[in-house]
């Protein structure tokens, strides 16, 4: 009798398992990536204009939305060397604040003359310097063109207020102001 609790015991447990699995597969989204406006405007699917404005868009984002750190060894310890340039920022008592460089960025799909989000920009971490990641750092992958992304690596990017310390993503420490450098 012992035997079959065990059988049927570990038979739930895998059956749960796969289905908590399934569960955590987030649905896709069509987006576009691109490292620069002229990747965008070589792809014969997009409109030269869109690809300038959702450029643009993203650009105007990038200061507000990358993260921030207080030096730059520690942003360029998440970021590496010579991808990390100064932010149009200064801390509360007057210093520098640092973040990587806008290393390309996503727009909504195209597919059908519809923009089903806004465009953002993009940035490659250290650790995976091959793979684009949001201001936010959900992963949109390698590959550039017309792509499907996790719905979540869609959402708005939020502003960054804080700078971070080293070690990435996620951390914080010491605010900042707004004074233009």
């Amino acid at each position: 009798m012992t035997k079959s609790r065990s059988s049927i015991a570990i038979s739930l447990m895998v059956s749960v398992s796969l289905i908590a699995l399934t569960a955590c597969d987030e649905p896709k989204v069509d987006a576009s990536v691109f490292k620069d406006v002229e990747q965008c405007k070589n792809d014969p699917m997009m409109r030269s204009g869109q690809c300038e404005a959702s450029f643009k868009e993203a650009r105007g984002q990038h200061a507000s939305v990358a993260p921030k750190y207080a030096t730059k060894a520690d942003c360029q310890a998440d970021f590496g060397d010579e991808k990390c340039e100064t932010a149009p920022y200064q801390t509360s008592s007057g210093g520098s604040v640092f973040m990587p460089m806008m290393m390309g960025y996503m727009m909504g799909s195209m597919l059908g003359g519809r923009s089903s989000m806004m465009s953002q920009p993009l940035y490659r971490s250290s650790k995976n310097p091959s793979a684009f990641r949001t201001a936010d750092n959900r992963n949109v992958g390698s590959t550039t063109g017309r792509t499907s992304v996790a719905k979540s690596a869609t959402s708005r990017p939020s502003f960054k207020k804080s700078t971070m310390s080293r070690g990435g993503f996620g951390s914080s420490g010491g605010r900042f102001g707004s004074a233009a450098t």
